[in-house]
């Protein structure tokens, strides 16, 4: 393990983080508020990272510390997030702090704040961009970065990048990052004119652009959009949402005009057929409910179809009072997740696909035992190696889902709050059931709960290995 260069490449990564708190610290300066949260932050990382970012070493660099990087980059950015949480004295605890920065840069978006509003401009502002900073990844900004160091970028992008399987748009991937970011900023700055034009003041319509665009559920009002009663906004918002919950490289494609090849995605069609039926399903259960007619009930269901299988988590009704069978559909959506490569969490589509046609083919070799046949994804075969990742992904997804509500319900809360939070931390959506629902907050769980669903939200983030990898001894011995 080349230790040296790991906290060379962490090191400079975090002093992007450090840079990134000059906005909101524009932001409170602009309101007239303290600038001390961002300042001491600031500080505290230069202090720490800056020697760290320059020290010498060899640039070695494998899978093993592509993982170790990731990983470590994740813990520590969360942790220096918190602080201007901390020093803002708005929060009860550090744990607290904790989960929010976790919450905010792993695009989850529970909260453990009961009142929202109270907050100052500026930590309101860096609450909801630690969503826009981690939606596409700390780290896909920086390997722009690492090629002169030596280091080889596509450990490091293996690692971060959500789903079963990693595309470079170009052979570069420090390009790659680029076309990404630019499309990434593009589509914020479009959700920001819309808001904008919409009718929302622009400072709720960046700050909501910023959510939008990670995929989060933080907002700066406490009743999330239903506290924007205007023409259009819950349209904007759904569809915004499900287009950040796309491919990314399908918007390359579509810059390209390579449309054919966008509708040969298997995953796209898979992901628009699940949230086409899941909004037909929860429309016709709430019709009765609502009385207000099938158009009303679809609109419902579509902004909160999209909200949750986006990960999302906005909400402008509180869908842990609709009938059981529409809770039970948005839980399914959560387990499933967005699509791979895009900004959303749960599972992911594609590993869906891939495990419903492992199943296809298993039962064909039962019925036919000499029957050899190949797992393809549009068009292409995969290979074996993303098949059994793909398993093993499952089978630690479902251990960690359990062992993480076994924890949690050692608050003495109902199977609902317990299990609920564990899988909203997990796959990233932020609101569960009951009083952790879209109109409820986390403050009434205890302190080893909060850190456990902080955990979970950063192994969820990076899809459970990068987070193994640090414990395991094998990893760091020196060799």
């Amino acid at each position: 393990m080349n230790l040296r260069f790991v906290f060379k490449l962490v090191g400079r990564v975090e002093l992007m983080v450090a840079a990134s708190l000059l906005l909101p610290l524009a932001v409170a300066l602009f309101y007239g508020e303290s600038p001390w949260p961002f300042v001491l932050t600031m500080g505290l990382i230069l202090c720490i990272c800056a020697p760290l970012a320059r020290m010498p070493a060899r640039p070695v660099f494998f899978q093993r510390e592509g993982f170790v990087i990731v990983g470590l980059i994740w813990v520590v950015t969360c942790l220096f997030g918190s602080l201007p949480f901390w020093f803002s004295g708005c929060f009860a605890s550090f744990v607290d702090c904790l989960f929010e920065a976790s919450s905010g840069f792993t695009t989850t978006g529970a909260t453990i704040l009961p009142d929202i509003e109270i907050l100052p401009r500026g930590i309101q502002f860096w609450r909801c961009f630690t969503h826009w900073l981690g939606g596409m990844g700390v780290l896909v900004l920086a390997t722009a970065v690492f090629p002169s160091l030596g280091a080889r970028s596509q450990y490091l992008t293996r690692a971060e990048t959500p789903g079963p399987m990693v595309v470079k748009l170009v052979p570069k991937q420090a390009k790659t990052s680029k076309i990404l970011y630019g499309i990434y900023c593009a589509m914020t700055l479009a959700v920001i004119a819309l808001l904008w034009g919409a009718g929302m003041p622009l400072y709720d319509a960046a700050v909501h652009a910023f959510s939008i665009a990670g995929t989060g559920g933080f907002s700066s009002r406490n009743a999330s959009f239903a506290a924007y009663p205007l023409p259009g906004v819950d349209l904007i918002v759904a569809t915004a949402t499900l287009l950040f919950s796309l491919n990314f490289g399908l918007f390359f494609l579509a810059l390209r005009r390579r449309f054919r090849e966008i509708w040969r995605s298997e995953e796209l069609r898979f992901f628009l057929a699940v949230v086409a039926l899941a909004t037909v399903l929860i429309a016709w259960d709430l019709d009765p409910v609502y009385h207000q007619g099938a158009l009303e009930s679809l609109r419902y269901a579509f902004f909160h179809v999209t909200s949750v299988i986006s990960t999302s988590g906005f909400f402008t009704e509180d869908y842990a009072l609709w009938p059981h069978f529409s809770q039970m559909v948005l839980v399914l959506l959560m387990f499933c997740g967005s699509c791979s490569s895009s900004t959303g969490g749960g599972i992911k589509c594609a590993r869906v696909l891939i495990l419903l046609r492992i199943l296809r083919r298993e039962v064909r070799r039962i019925a036919h035992p000499r029957c050899v046949e190949v797992i393809k994804m549009d068009g292409r075969v995969v290979e074996s190696s993303t098949i059994r990742g793909t398993l093993v992904f499952l089978g630690c997804y479902m251990l960690i889902l359990l062992a993480a509500g076994l924890i949690i319900s050692l608050d003495g809360y109902s199977f609902s709050i317990s299990f609920s939070s564990a899988l909203a931390s997990l796959s990233n959506v932020g609101p569960g059931l009951e009083l952790v629902g879209p109109t409820g907050n986390f403050s009434l769980l205890s302190p080893l709960s909060k850190v456990t669903m902080s955990l979970c939200m950063v192994t969820g983030r990076l899809e459970i290995f990068p987070i193994l990898v640090l414990f395991s001894r094998a990893v760091w011995r020196h060799t």
